[in-house]
C-alpha cells in the first residue's frame, strides 16, 4: 500500500511539471500558440521534464513527507525550480540556436519568458499538491476527534516558541485548546497578525485582555525566559485566577524542538532558575573521556547528577563511592542504561586504608569530593561527626588522590565556608585550605568550587517546605529576612564540570549563583504552585533562626579577590594558601578531640585554624 501511494506521488509530480511547462507556454502566448512553437513545446517537453525531475530527486523533493509539509520544505522546493530554471536559462544564453541546431532549428529556441513562468508555476504547482494533501488529511483528522468543549488559550510570546507552540496546537485538534491571541513586551509586534493570529498587547495588560477574550487558560512560550521574568508573568497571571502552564524553553527539548507534549505547569525551577549552562566540551572531553572518574558522594543530590553528567563523556571507568547503599544502589542501577563502565563501591571516607586500596585497585585519574555532612542545625548537634567527615575525609581522600598521582582533584565546598558562623561552613573552609595547602606540594592539581543551596536537594529547604504543604501546613520559616542562593542541581554539576576544566591548581572556583532569593517568598511560591492561597489555605509561621545560621549568606571575602574566569558564571577566588606545617598540626590537634568527641574543645581549635568562625 505504501508503494502504491509512492509511486501515486511521483506519478501526480510528474503530471505537475508537465501542467507547469505545457500552461508557461499557453500563459506566454495567452493561449494562441503558433504551429512552430507548439512543436518546440512537444519536442523540448521530455527533456526539460527529464531535468526538472532529476534536480527534484537530487535536492530531495521526492522524499518529503506531503502529509507534514512545511516552510523548509517549500524553500527546497523553490531551491529545485530555481537550479532547474538557471539550468535552462544558462543553456538558452549560452547557446542560442544551438540548443536546436538539428532537423528542429528553425522552430526556435525557448523564450525567457516561458523559462520564467514555468518556475513559478512549478513552484506552485508542487506545494500546492502537497499543501492540498496536508489540508485534507487534517480534516479528516478533524472529524475523527471527540467534539470536546474548547478551552481558549492566550499565549504569552509571539516569539518563535510561541509561534511554534500556536502551529503545534493547531495541528492537535485532540487538545481542544484555541489560541486566541499573543501578548508581547516587543511594541512592534502588537497589532499585527501572526499565523492568523493577532498579537493583542503587551504583558502588563495579562488580566485585562483574559477579560475581553473570555480566555480559559495562559501559557507562557519564552524562548530562553529568565526566573525573575517567569515570577513577574507568574504574579500577573495569579491576578486573573486562570490555569497557567508553560512551555519550556528551546535548551530544555531535545533538539530544540517544541511540541504540545512539552505543556507542564510552572515548577519552582521556573520562577528561580536562569540561563542554561554553555559548556566547553573541547576542554571537558579530554578530562574525562577514556578516564577512570571516581565520584565520592555518589548517591548524594550532588554527586548523583555528577555521575549522569560525567556518563555522558564516555569514561573508561565510573567509581561510584558511597557509605549509603540504598543510594548508591539508585544510582547505580539508574546508570546502567548509559552503557558505561560502572563500578559501585560502599566505603567510609575516612577509613584511609580502604580509600588507598580502591586507589590501588582502580587508579583514579580524576576525582570528584562531593562526600559531606552538610545540614547546618544537625552539625551543630553533632561538631565531632562534621570534623570527622568534612575534614577528616576529605583530608584522606585528598593526601590519597596526591599519592596515587591522580591528575585532578575538585572538592565540592558550599557559601557557607565565607565567613562561617557554623561547625558545618567552618568544617568546609578547613577542608578548602587542606585542597589548596596540598596542592603548593603535589603533581594533582586541587581545586574547590564553591557554590550556595540547590533546587531540590535532599533535605533542603524545598523538600521540607513541600512536605509541610501536603501534611496541610503550617510552613515554617526561620525568619522574615532570610535570604539564600539557590541553583539548579544539573546547573550546579555542569559548572563543576568546567570549572575543573580551567583550573591550574589552588584555585577556589566561586559561581555565580544570581541574586539572592527570600526565603518566605520561595514559601509562598510553592503553596501557590501547589493550587493553594498563602496566609489562608496554608499558614506560614515564623520559628526564629537556628543555632550556626546567617540571615544572608556570601560567595567570597573580600581577600580572596575574586577574578572571572572565560565562563561568565564561573569566578577564581585567590587567596594565599596557609602555612602547610602550621595547618597539618592544627588539622591534627582538631580531628585528636573529635576523636575523642571532646565537642567542648572544638570551637577553640576550629578558631585557631579559621580566624573569621563566628561559633560558639
Amino acid at each position: 500500500m505504501k508503494w502504491a501511494s509512492r509511486t501515486n506521488q511521483l506519478l501526480l509530480d510528474l503530471i505537475v511539471l508537465s501542467l507547469a511547462y505545457w500552461l508557461s507556454f499557453f500563459i506566454r502566448f495567452e493561449g494562441d500558440l503558433p504551429k512552430r512553437f507548439i512543436t518546440l513545446l512537444f519536442f523540448t517537453w521530455p527533456y526539460t521534464l527529464i531535468l526538472k525531475f532529476l534536480v527534484l530527486h537530487i535536492t530531495g523533493v521526492l522524499k518529503i513527507s506531503w502529509r507534514y509539509i512545511s516552510l523548509k520544505d517549500v524553500l527546497r522546493i523553490v531551491l529545485a525550480a530555481s537550479i532547474s530554471c538557471a539550468v535552462l536559462l544558462l543553456s538558452r544564453a549560452l547557446f542560442g540556436e544551438l540548443t536546436l541546431a538539428w532537423k528542429y532549428a528553425h522552430y526556435g529556441t525557448i523564450p525567457y519568458g516561458i523559462i520564467l513562468i514555468d518556475f513559478l508555476l512549478t513552484i506552485l504547482g508542487l506545494s500546492g499538491i502537497r499543501s492540498l494533501r496536508r489540508l485534507v488529511s487534517e480534516h479528516i483528522e478533524l472529524k475523527k476527534v471527540p467534539d470536546l468543549p474548547e478551552r481558549r488559550v492566550l499565549l504569552v510570546g509571539a516569539g518563535q516558541s510561541g509561534v511554534t507552540v500556536a502551529r503545534e496546537l493547531a495541528a492537535h485538534p485532540e487538545m481542544a485548546l484555541k489560541v486566541i491571541g499573543f501578548l508581547d513586551d516587543d511594541k512592534a509586534k502588537i497589532g499585527t497578525t501572526i499565523g492568523g493570529i493577532k498579537v493583542l498587547g503587551d504583558t502588563a495588560e495579562i488580566a485585562s485582555w483574559c477579560q475581553k477574550e473570555k480566555a480559559d487558560e495562559i501559557l507562557i512560550a519564552i524562548s530562553k525566559i529568565a526566573g525573575p521574568q517567569i515570577r513577574r508573568l507568574t504574579k500577573l497571571c495569579r491576578k486573573t485566577g486562570l490555569e497557567t502552564k508553560i512551555i519550556p524553553s528551546l535548551h530544555e527539548l531535545v533538539g530544540g524542538n517544541l511540541s504540545v507534549n512539552s505543556i507542564r505547569d510552572i515548577s519552582i525551577d521556573d520562577l528561580l532558575g536562569r540561563e542554561a549552562v554553555n559548556l566547553d566540551l573541547e576542554l571537558i572531553n579530554p578530562l574525562l573521556k577514556d578516564k577512570c572518574v571516581l565520584v565520592t558522594g555518589a548517591g548524594g543530590s550532588i554527586g548523583s547528577e555528577l555521575c549522569r553528567q560525567i556518563a555522558n563523556f564516555a569514561p573508561k571507568n565510573l567509581l561510584l563511592l558511597e557509605q549509603a547503599e540504598n543510594p548508591l544502589f539508585a544510582i547505580s542501577n539508574e546508570l546502567k542504561a548509559k552503557q558505561v563502565p560502572i563500578t559501585s563501591i560502599i566505603a567510609d571516607i575516612t577509613d584511609r586504608a580502604r580509600i588507598e586500596d580502591i586507589f590501588a585497585t582502580y587508579q583514579p585519574e580524576v576525582v570528584f569530593h562531593a562526600a559531606a555532612h552538610k545540614h547546618v542545625p544537625l552539625m551543630e548537634l553533632n561538631p565531632q561527626e562534621a570534623i570527622k567527615n568534612n575534614v577528616t575525609g576529605t583530608r584522606v581522600m585528598a593526601e590519597t588522590a596526591s599519592k596515587f598521582g591522580a591528575k585532578a582533584f575538585l572538592m565540592i565546598s558550599t557559601d557557607k565556608a565565607v565567613n562561617p558562623s557554623s561547625v558545618m561552613g567552618a568544617s568546609k573552609r578547613i577542608a578548602e585550605l587542606i585542597v589548596q595547602s596540598l596542592s603548593a606540594r603535589s603533581a594533582t592539581k586541587f581545586v574547590a568550587v564553591r557554590f550556595g543551596n540547590v533546587l531540590g536537594s535532599s533535605g533542603s529547604v524545598i523538600p521540607t517546605f513541600l512536605q509541610q504543604i501536603r501534611a496541610g501546613g503550617p510552613v515554617t520559616v526561620t525568619h522574615p529576612d532570610m535570604r539564600r542562593y539557590f541553583m539548579t542541581i544539573p546547573e550546579a554539576c555542569q559548572l563543576v564540570l568546567e570549572a575543573i576544566s580551567l583550573g591550574e591548581g589552588g584555585e577556589i572556583f566561586i559561581l555565580d549563583m544570581g541574586s539572592p532569593v527570600k526565603i518566605v517568598d520561595l514559601a509562598r511560591d510553592l503553596i501557590t504552585l501547589s493550587g493553594l492561597k498563602p496566609g489562608e489555605d496554608i499558614k506560614i509561621i515564623f520559628t526564629g533562626m537556628r543555632p550556626g545560621e546567617k540571615l544572608f549568606e556570601e560567595l567570597s571575602v573580600s581577600s580572596e579577590h575574586a577574578e572571572k574566569t572565560k565562563h561568565p558564571k564561573i569566578f577564581i577566588g585567590r587567596i594565599a594558601a596557609a602555612d602547610s606545617q602550621a595547618l597539618a598540626q592544627k588539622v591534627s590537634a582538631l580531628e585528636k578531640a573529635a576523636g575523642e568527641n571532646n565537642a567542648a574543645a572544638l570551637p577553640a581549635l576550629i578558631k585557631a585554624i579559621v580566624p573569621e568562625y563566628s561559633g560558639a
